[in-house]
């Protein structure tokens, strides 16, 4: 698939799901995500937002994580179309 389905997993509405392709993140930060379970290939699902948008809750292999907006904008995800 072309990049042009590709978008930031912070973007994501409350609900919306998506398939991780690409982390543009480097050092512990990148650990820390892979970690959690945020590896190419994994769906993903944006659960829910915070009062007031910030942090995010994503449903990623049946776990529900909490992460900033500002790293949820280097992941980014295929979204079906």
């Amino acid at each position: 698939m072309g990049n042009n389905n590709l978008k930031p997993l912070s973007e994501l509405l409350p609900g919306e799901r998506g398939i991780i392709r690409k982390m543009n993140v480097r050092g512990p930060i990148r650990r820390r995500l892979m970690d959690m379970g945020f590896v190419a290939g994994t769906p993903v699902e944006l659960d829910k937002e915070a009062p007031l948008g910030d942090p995010v809750d994503i449903l990623v292999k049946g776990c529900h994580v909490s992460i900033r907006k500002d790293e949820a904008q280097n992941v980014l995800i295929e979204v079906p179309s």
